[in-house]
Parts: structure tokens; sequence; C-alpha cells
């Protein structure tokens, strides 16, 4: 398995449950595990085990950070990736976050290159552990609920009547201001009843609260 492994994490309990979970699942050795609460610190003792011929093999870190000190350069996990791959591109990198919008997490996929994704909501000590072992193995893995959540998104694609009335919502128009514009261009159905329920239907699916949160689930989808 990983030799050695830097753990980036805010929250001190949260590192040291971070290395019991790796120790105790025999994943790596407790010498092998270095961990750091700032973002700086982690780039210094990267760039301390580059300049010693002792690389790390993967960091996991967090993407949110509290600002402790007045001089800190990196703010976030995602900047220390960027800093960290620009000098070893090869380095294995899982993200555990708490972040739960599809598309932050599919851009750290797609424009970051990370090997891994995990969740925190609790139950994600086993989902470390498997997350560790596939990234070692050279796979990717990206967590259950995300999987879910993309075979759920390929599964839901807008008519062109719901794209033509989640646009006009968008806009600012009101159901009524909704129903004009379909009157007028031919659009239909276009009573106020229909429209409603329309939206009513677009919510119960997505499992939206209301229609702003409506828009911004069909956002983070990437239907809209």
């Amino acid at each position: 398995m990983f030799k050695k492994i830097l753990v980036v994490e805010d929250i001190e309990i949260a590192n040291y449950g971070i290395i019991k979970i790796l120790v105790d699942k025999k994943i790596i050795l407790k010498t092998g595990i270095i961990h750091t609460q700032y973002c700086d610190k982690a780039f210094v003792m990267f760039k301390e085990a580059m300049q010693k011929k002792d690389p790390f093999d993967l960091v996991i870190t967090d993407l949110s950070f509290e600002r402790n000190y007045w001089n800190e350069d990196i703010a976030s996990g995602l900047e220390l990736i960027k800093k960290i791959r620009n000098i070893q591109s090869s380095i294995k990198v899982i993200v555990y976050s708490i972040e739960n919008k599809i598309s932050k997490i599919n851009s750290l996929f797609s424009d970051q290159k990370i090997n891994g994704f995990v969740a925190k909501d609790g139950y994600d000590a086993k989902e470390l552990v498997n997350a560790v072992r596939e990234v070692y193995t050279g796979k990717i893995y990206k967590p259950t609920q995300l999987q879910n959540i993309l075979d759920q998104k390929k599964a839901m694609e807008l008519t062109d009547y719901q794209k033509i009335l989640i646009e006009k919502l968008l806009e600012g128009l009101s159901q009524r201001e909704v129903q004009q514009y379909f009157k007028k261009h031919n659009i239909t159905p276009n009573s106020i009843s229909i429209i409603e329920k329309r939206i009513e239907k677009l919510k119960i699916d997505f499992n939206a609260n209301n229609t702003l949160h409506l828009i911004a689930i069909l956002k983070d989808f990437g239907l809209i």
C-alpha cells in the first residue's frame, strides 16, 4: 500500500480520526502518515519531502479551511492541490469534504484530475478506506451517492416545453406572464393550472423545496 500519506484537515480531531482509520485497517503504518491543519504548512511539508527525495504518495485534503493566521497564503484545499500538482503531477489526491454540489465535485475530477472524492456524512470511514484502496490500484474513486445522482441525471432530461418554462422563470416572469408568453408564441398547454402543475411536478422530480431551489438543482445538474 501507500508508504507516505499527507493528511490536510483543519479540524485536528478529524486528522487523528483519518489516521486511526487508515492505520487500523492496515492501509499504512502510523509512521508513514504526516498531518497538518494548515494548507501553507502542508505545502512546506510537501516541498521538503520532495527535496529529500522521499515524496508523498498520496494527499488526502479537505477543501475548506478556517483562516487562522494573518499571513496565510494558501486558503483552500483546491489551491493546495494546484500548487502540489504543479510540482508533482503524478501524486495521488483524494478530496475528503462536506462539499455536495455535483458540478463542483465533477470539476475536481475533470479539471484537477483528482483520484478520489469522499463525502463527509458521518458514515464515511468505510468509504475513505475503500477510496484509498481503489486509488492505490490506479482506479478513480467516486462516492456512491455521487454515482447515483449522475445516473439519475442521465435518466432526467428536460423536454423542450420544460426548458422554455424554466427559462422564463429564470428571466423573472410570473406564472401569469409565462402564460402570456406561451399564448403569444403558440406554446401549449398554456393554462395557468397546467403551468403550475408542470412546475410542481418538476419540484417533486428533483426534490426541490421551492422554485428557486429547483432552478439551483437544475443548474447543478447541468440541465439548464
